[in-house]
């Protein structure tokens, strides 16, 4: 199962009319980028949930026969469920043996293999992939206890504090079996770290962890939507990208920056380290840094979510600063 259906506000107004599986990375999709490593693991029948702007994945991605997969949906509708009331409202498609939970806004290259190993080893009810947080990102600690199971979540690490052994973080790949079930209350919103977890392990049962080494990338924010897709870019030789129709003047000068589809950067533009949405014109002379542009409407901004970072409409554009 993926987990898309979250309102990706802090990448807003990028999720304007998508939600944050739907956005492109790469001029791909990035919940393709999950099908794809799924894949890589055997795993050809998935369910994806979805709630804000569901039809932005419907419709890239459809019922999943290009991916090599079979993909059938579920529409949580009034309102979200979280990471296992997701769960619960498909329960009775998640019965019939081990199933792997992953959230749809990750790029990785850990070893699922490996975990699933582990899993089948330690017996476990629920196997968390875990990596070890070097930056000391903002991500929660992962406590463990003495025989090397998850014993409990932790704080989230100090900014500037590097004494000590990096802590563990959850990656947000989960290897279940049926009977978490006994733990995921019915017919509610619930969290699995917070709801389902914590009373399966005081009673005892064991939910084991995979220290995975490799890469991970968690595309959050607008920092790191950016800063990824760069790092990736730049292991290509390559500065920036745009995608299928775009038309750039050649006295425009763009650096580190995505642009998206049907992209227009008329005579004498600068950019550098932003990123520009579907059917945006930049006008001519325009200079922009550390910038988000995006078609927008005076709704569009009065529409901000809470963490989502101010904006301001220049012309037909909404363009929010950042960093």
């Amino acid at each position: 199962m993926i987990l898309a259906a979250g309102f990706g506000t802090r990448l807003w107004p990028l999720t304007i009319g998508r939600t944050k599986p739907a956005l492109p990375f790469l001029n791909r999709p990035l919940i393709s980028h999950t099908i794809h490593y799924l894949r890589q693991y055997g795993f050809t029948s998935l369910i994806i949930n979805l709630h804000h702007e569901p039809d932005s994945v419907r419709e890239q991605i459809g019922d999943g026969r290009e991916y090599g997969v079979e993909i059938t949906y579920s529409l949580e509708e009034p309102d979200i469920l979280g990471t296992s009331g997701a769960l619960d409202a498909v329960r009775d498609r998640l019965t019939g043996g081990t199933f792997v939970v992953m959230n749809g806004k990750i790029i990785t290259d850990l070893d699922l293999g490996a975990a699933l190993e582990t899993h089948r080893r330690e017996k476990a009810l629920a196997t968390l992939l875990l990596k070890r947080n070097q930056a000391r990102e903002h991500f929660r600690e992962v406590l463990l206890d003495d025989h090397g199971s998850v014993a409990g979540f932790g704080q989230f690490p100090e900014p500037g504090l590097t004494i000590g052994p990096p802590p563990l973080m959850f990656t947000g790949i989960h290897i279940l079996e049926p009977e978490i079930f006994d733990y995921i209350p019915r017919g509610v919103a619930s969290d699995s770290v917070r709801d389902v977890y914590p009373p399966a392990i005081a009673a005892g049962r064991t939910i084991a962890a995979h220290i995975g080494q490799g890469n991970w990338y968690e595309l959050s924010t607008i920092e790191r939507y950016l800063a990824i897709s760069l790092e990736f870019l730049q292991r290509d030789g390559q500065s920036w990208v745009a995608d299928e129709g775009c038309q750039i003047d050649r006295t425009a000068k763009i650096n580190r920056s995505i642009l998206w589809k049907r992209v227009a950067v008329e005579a004498g533009v600068e950019l550098h380290e932003c990123i520009v949405g579907d059917d945006v014109r930049i006008p001519a002379g325009s200079i922009f840094s550390r910038s988000v542009i995006c078609r927008g409407t005076l709704r569009d901004l009065a529409e901000r979510p809470e963490k989502a970072l101010p904006g301001r409409l220049i012309g037909e554009n909404l363009v929010v600063p950042f960093g």
